[in-house]
């Protein structure tokens, strides 16, 4: 029995490294990736000897060197994988659970028909079979659940994997086990499937829920492209009128300008040309950048911000094509844009002002936003990013800024000092 659960154990070590491997993205490369996967399992190894073998007699001695290994594994997880997050502690945790039903069912399967043999396939298969169903059937969902920032208090997700540990544990291990009391298999069985169930529901939901917050924020981003665009062509033709009335009027002034000039009223003259200049500048159209999709929600954004009487300084350095999803990055514009006019729209006018600077080229992209700040501003411990004042149910605009940051592999800065308020994102292609 004791050499079937050594065999059972150093299994579950390794699928549970698999499982790590293979559902998270990896901070290093793959050969010291598997050089720390190898020293872990074999530390845990010695660690099952030593309670298995050498003080297999006493409980304490068993229940902390669990709790240890408990932790070395899991400090694993976190150690391999990119983001030390609590998205990454939920998937360790999760991986725990997942090799605990390879365990127990070869545990089963030995009290059922004494066959070693049977029983160490049958956990072999039964880890192999998991790996294979959770990877075809939420491999997708555990991707974008790493890529997504969880928001305020989602540290609660990793409280299920806790206790469903602790059920197993308690039902099947500790302090008693599944071959002294037999008559916890049934028990052990439907709490696997509820498990299993309860997974594959929570993170369909999360991904489902995830999914319409990245939906909203879309149509909010087409609504202000629409509404820009409409405001754009309005103008084009105003300007088109007014530029019409000017060419018509054109032979007026310049026979106003012969007869002035055989006066010499000179002075005159000038007026006549300043008013020419001035008619020509005001029906020029705003172009900040190259690119079509952003330049309308800049131009949506600065008319906004001359509604309220906020100044907008712009360092624009944007190409007609480039080497990000120009729907993204609108939306993290606007949402950026949005919060700065926010800020300031309740401030004395002579500080509501803005401070913008966009530049992006095929090897770096840069935001850099800037605005007077006199309220007291909350950072999140976990992102660094500013928490929103509105309570629960808000904030999504940051987290959506987050994830176009994530997925960019960019870093986001944020500090507030002075009362000026600055917020800078910059990623290397």
């Amino acid at each position: 029995m004791v050499y079937v659960k050594n065999i059972s154990y150093i299994l579950s070590h390794i699928f549970f490294l698999v499982f790590v491997y293979v559902f998270t993205p990896h901070r290093y490369s793959k050969g010291k990736t598997f050089s720390v996967c190898l020293f872990s399992c074999l530390l845990m190894t010695l660690m099952d000897y030593f309670k298995l073998h050498l003080f297999s007699g006493s409980a304490v001695f068993y229940f902390f060197t669990t709790i240890t290994q408990i932790t070395i594994t899991q400090l694993t997880g976190l150690f391999i994988t990119e983001k030390r997050t609590l998205k990454t502690l939920f998937i360790g945790l999760s991986a725990s659970n997942y090799v605990l039903v390879g365990t127990i069912i070869a545990s089963i399967l030995y009290i059922f028909t004494g066959n070693i043999s049977l029983a160490l396939t049958g956990n072999l298969l039964a880890h192999l079979l998991i790996l294979t169903v959770l990877y075809s059937r939420i491999g997708g969902i555990l991707s974008r659940f790493c890529q997504r920032d969880l928001g305020k208090n989602k540290w609660e997700l990793c409280l299920i994997p806790i206790f469903f540990y602790c059920s197993f544990s308690s039902i099947a291990f500790f302090p008693y086990t599944l071959y002294e009391h037999p008559e916890n298999i049934l028990v052990s069985v439907f709490l696997m499937i509820t498990m299993l169930v309860s997974y594959v529901v929570v993170l369909r939901y999360m991904d489902s829920e995830a999914k319409q917050v990245e939906e909203y924020w879309k149509n909010v981003m087409f609504e202000s492209y629409i509404k820009g665009l409409e405001s754009q062509s309005y103008l084009v033709e105003q300007s088109e009128q007014n530029l019409k009335i000017l060419r018509h009027d054109m032979r007026h002034y310049s026979m106003m300008i012969d007869s002035l000039l055989n006066q010499k009223e000179y002075e005159e003259i000038r007026n006549i040309t300043g008013h020419i200049h001035e008619v020509v500048d005001e029906n020029k159209i705003t172009r900040y950048c190259e690119n079509l999709v952003l330049n309308t929600v800049l131009v949506t954004m600065a008319e906004r911000a001359q509604s309220l009487q906020i100044a907008i300084h712009s360092d624009i350095v944007i190409p007609r094509q480039i080497p990000v999803n120009e729907y993204e990055f609108a939306m993290v514009l606007a949402n950026l844009l949005e919060n700065a006019i926010h800020s300031v729209e309740n401030l004395e006018i002579q500080k509501r002002s803005i401070h913008v600077k966009l530049h992006c080229s095929a090897d770096h992209l840069l935001i850099d936003l800037e605005n007077q700040c006199m309220q007291e501003v909350s950072f999140d411990s976990t992102t660094g990013l500013p928490k929103s004042r509105k309570g629960k149910g808000h904030g999504l605009g940051m987290q959506s800024i987050q994830a176009f940051c994530d997925k960019l592999n960019g870093t986001i800065t944020c500090y507030c000092e002075n009362n000026r308020f600055r917020i800078i994102m910059f990623t290397k292609f």
